[in-house]
């Protein structure tokens, strides 16, 4: 096995697939996707009518919310989307969290966002078709006057893209900034503790004690609150696209 770090993310290469190179973000989204579906399988196992268990009552609230999300978004007759925006939201959370476990986050790499953001706007232009045909559809980036076609095509393509960089950016950030953070509060520990007289100097001095405790205030906000703002948001504005492009003209 080859291993080649670029940045981010880690590529590597298995002999055995002819040499194929495999991203870390490969990797760990397979491994998302399995924690998400050995996760089902465990909450939907055993289901009663009568005298649920606590695990089923968890999968009835899961299954609730995000209906109603769903259907409070996009209306009622969009209800066959509520899977979709489901595994959209689980896997974009479990994805923003994972790092938590020391792995490689995949959506600290642009490719997937920018995957995400594909799908979603295939799913726009398809339902915009629906809606209005394939002429109305053209038709719609002349409006309103054909002067400005190519702004309409510009900003008809900028939506994949703003939403695929907004989510990226925000979660890279957030691990960018986690990592200055133990950098300086090593550098910190490093400088106060170094100061004591003699050995104890010494010894002290090389044990980050600052590192322990203080980022995990931090990473209440950069990984699990902003970890589910941007998974929230991301499906707020997939519904809104889809339920617009739906009722266009």
């Amino acid at each position: 096995m080859e291993v080649n770090i670029q940045g981010a993310p880690i590529y590597f290469t298995i002999p055995i697939l002819g040499g194929i190179p495999i991203s870390a973000t490969l990797v760990v989204t397979w491994l998302v996707m399995a924690i998400i579906t050995g996760l089902c399988l465990w909450l939907t196992s055993d289901l009663k009518v009568t005298d649920v268990s606590k695990k089923q009552a968890v999968a009835e609230f899961l299954v609730e919310t995000a209906r109603n999300f769903t259907i409070g978004n996009m209306g009622e007759k969009f209800a066959y989307f509520v899977p979709f925006v489901a595994a959209l939201f689980s896997l974009s959370i479990f994805s923003n969290l994972i790092s938590l476990l020391g792995v490689f986050s995949p959506t600290a790499d642009l490719s997937t966002e920018a995957a995400w953001a594909v799908v979603v706007f295939i799913l726009i232009t398809y339902n915009k078709i629906k809606a209005g045909g394939v002429l109305g559809y053209l038709k719609g980036f002349t409006e309103p006057i054909p002067v400005l076609t190519p702004f309409n095509i510009l900003s008809e393509l900028a939506t994949p893209i703003s939403m695929a960089c907004r989510h990226f950016g925000n979660i890279l950030s957030g691990t960018v900034i986690n990592a200055l953070i133990y950098g300086a509060l090593a550098v910190a520990s490093h400088a106060l503790f170094g100061l004591l007289p003699g050995l104890l100097g010494d010894i002290l001095g090389e044990i980050p004690f600052l590192m322990v405790g203080v980022p995990a205030v931090a990473s209440l906000y950069f990984d699990w609150f902003s970890g589910f703002m941007q998974a929230f948001i991301f499906c707020m504005l997939t519904t809104m696209y889809i339920a617009n492009a739906a009722e266009s003209e």
